[in-house]
């Protein structure tokens, strides 16, 4: 998967994309990041990009020029490649948003600044994204968000498949089980006797009823 991401701040996502999981997915070709900045397409010798809302508001509104060339550009590399816009009036992300983005051959991802964006990108835009009702300063966080959550579904990338076969959301009606790790007794602490045991039926009842309880609550 080829995943390109528009921002003004790309140097941003330098650290999450090159650290742990999402780095390992592109050392072993399973994806591939590009990082377009957006102010390289902006107008004049000060590369525009954004301009005061027609109608009078606070703020200035990213201008619709440097954002079709950007997709414009991104799209010459892949044209195939599915058009995600961030923006607090997207679909909310969910579990399934991730999966369905997942099996995609290339993505681009639009991230938002200031005030917002010229309406008149959304022409170009297959899916536009929110990871909640609540107002971030850009696009750049929920983005790393959308890649994380999809990325880490890419078969070969954590390692072994059933591991997010089984874990929390893949089911809508449950979320995951506690887990327990070394000591067995931490400061009075104990780990439930039933995973101690060895008795693999009684663990997966006992993780099975635990996710239904902490659904519930």
């Amino acid at each position: 998967m080829k995943i390109q991401i528009i921002s003004l701040f790309p140097e941003m996502f330098e650290g999450v994309l090159g650290s742990s999981m999402l780095w390992k997915a592109q050392k072993n070709k399973l994806v591939n990041y590009e990082l377009i900045n957006l102010r390289d397409f902006g107008i004049g010798p000060r590369r525009t990009v954004d301009d005061i809302p027609y109608g009078g508001g606070d703020g200035m509104v990213l201008k619709p020029e440097p954002l079709f060339a950007a997709v414009e550009h991104a799209k010459k590399v892949d044209p195939l490649a599915n058009v995600i816009l961030m923006t607090p009036r997207g679909n909310k992300l969910r579990q399934s948003t991730a999966q369905e983005l997942a099996i995609q051959k290339g993505l681009i991802i639009i991230c938002g600044r200031y005030e917002g964006y010229d309406e008149r990108i959304t022409e170009l835009v297959d899916l536009q994204l929110s990871i909640g009702d609540y107002i971030l300063t850009g696009g750049e966080l929920p983005a790393m968000i959308v890649v994380d959550s999809m990325v880490r579904l890419i078969p070969g990338v954590l390692g072994g498949e059933t591991s997010t076969e089984l874990e929390s959301f893949t089911d809508p009606e449950t979320i995951e089980h506690p887990h327990y790790t070394r000591p067995e007794n931490f400061q009075g602490r104990q780990v439930p006797k039933v995973l101690l045991g060895g008795n693999h039926s009684e663990i997966e009842a006992w993780r099975h009823s635990q996710q239904k309880k902490t659904s519930s609550d």
